[in-house]
């Protein structure tokens, strides 16, 4: 089992980026271009490696190795991605890796690639890249190249002794253990369980009680074996199960139009562990969105707009609209789940007008990630 903080620490300390691995300050998902160099790069780098793993750090500086993260980014439809644009795509798994030094709400995201030593291309066009390109690794740099290539195996030892040193034992798991309760979130009630006498899950939270089930808000949930985050929100609840077997995270949204909230199951992710020292995670969308007067809606939605013109010319805002705006986030997501198709976009488009009001862009975040887990449903 691969102690994924070792692994960084490892990839980050052996050389400057080469044909094994990539790291990237941040990745963008959300517009044409930013998954236009994400599919690039994946692509590469599964055919710069047919033998090997190969990985891509996000949360890093390019030039220092300075590691300031990224925030927790938990979709799981990303494979869904690779493979509507690229052809033999590879196997791609993103993980959020907790480091002590960083932020309790940022991680380092951990991409890996795992080729199917075939020649990986791209099944369409995206942004400026034509479909049936093909790309390689020329050092640091993700290159197109033509059909007829060869691939050598110049890799796998390195990646190999790479993985080896990063191995998790005893000590880094009584330690992640340790640091979850006792520094990290000393403020909370933290739990833990063991499956298989191996696997080690930590987890803490506000606890609440309804009709006698328990609830958890501002949920931290890590696999200490792995370093690897599997759930982490100051917005939103969860209800926790578990078995001998499994360990079931089920998230609640909160959403609702002029103070009438209401929690809705959104996504049920379900860990398996297996006696041979290997896990599986099952994820489910559950979310069924709520419908509203179509009215109520246009009135909801033509006010967030001249909210962002207001922003958009520096106009200050009555503290009536300093209400709605805390609001904006949340009622644009309901407006495009109940067929405002622009809103979507009129949201993404906000996204700088918002960031100085810390809670509304953290609404924000939360809305973009309902948004980019029912995208692929």
């Amino acid at each position: 089992m691969i102690n994924k903080r070792l692994l960084i620490k490892n990839l980050l300390a052996h050389n400057d980026e080469n044909s094994f691995y990539d790291k990237k300050r941040k990745i963008d998902l959300s517009s044409k271009e930013g998954k236009a160099k994400f599919l690039k790069h994946i692509c590469a780098l599964s055919n710069s490696n047919p033998e090997n793993n190969s990985y891509i750090v996000i949360g890093v500086e390019d030039e220092t190795n300075e590691i300031n993260g990224v925030d927790f980014f938990d979709d799981s439809k990303i494979q869904n991605l690779i493979n509507a644009y690229l052809a033999n795509a590879p196997i791609i798994m993103y993980e959020n890796v907790a480091f002590a030094s960083l932020p309790s709400d940022k991680v380092v995201g951990l991409v890996t690639i795992r080729p199917t030593r075939e020649i990986t291309s791209l099944r369409k066009n995206i942004w400026k890249y034509w479909g049936g390109s093909i790309f390689l690794r020329d050092g640091s740099i993700s290159m197109p190249k033509v059909f007829d290539i060869v691939i050598k195996d110049v890799n796998s030892e390195i990646v190999k002794a790479i993985e080896n040193k990063a191995k998790n034992n005893i000590e880094h798991t009584l330690n992640g253990v340790i640091d979850f309760i006792n520094n990290r979130h000393n403020d909370l009630r933290s739990h833990y369980k063991v499956f298989k006498e191996l696997f080690v899950v930590c987890w803490a939270g506000h606890t609440k009680k309804v009709k006698g089930d328990t609830y958890y808000s501002r949920v931290d949930i890590e696999l200490i074996n792995e370093q690897v985050r599997l759930f982490y929100s100051t917005l939103d609840e969860v209800s926790i199960s578990f078995t001998e077997d499994e360990f079931v995270i089920t998230e609640y949204v909160l959403l609702g139009l002029n103070s009438q909230n209401k929690y809705y199951p959104l996504e049920e992710v379900r860990i398996q562990f297996e006696e041979n020292g290997l896990y599986h995670i099952h994820t489910t969308l559950l979310f069924e969105p709520p419908r509203y007067n179509k009215k109520t809606l246009h009135h909801i939605y033509n006010t967030n707009n001249a909210l962002v013109d207001k922003l958009k010319n520096k106009i200050s805002l009555t503290i009536s609209e300093e209400k709605d705006l805390r609001n904006l986030p949340a009622t644009y997501l309901i407006c495009f789940l109940n067929d405002f198709i622009d809103a979507k976009d009129r949201l993404l488009a906000a996204k700088t007008l918002l960031k100085p009001y810390k809670n509304v862009y953290e609404s924000y975040k939360e809305s973009v990630r309902i948004l980019r887990k029912i995208k692929y449903n």
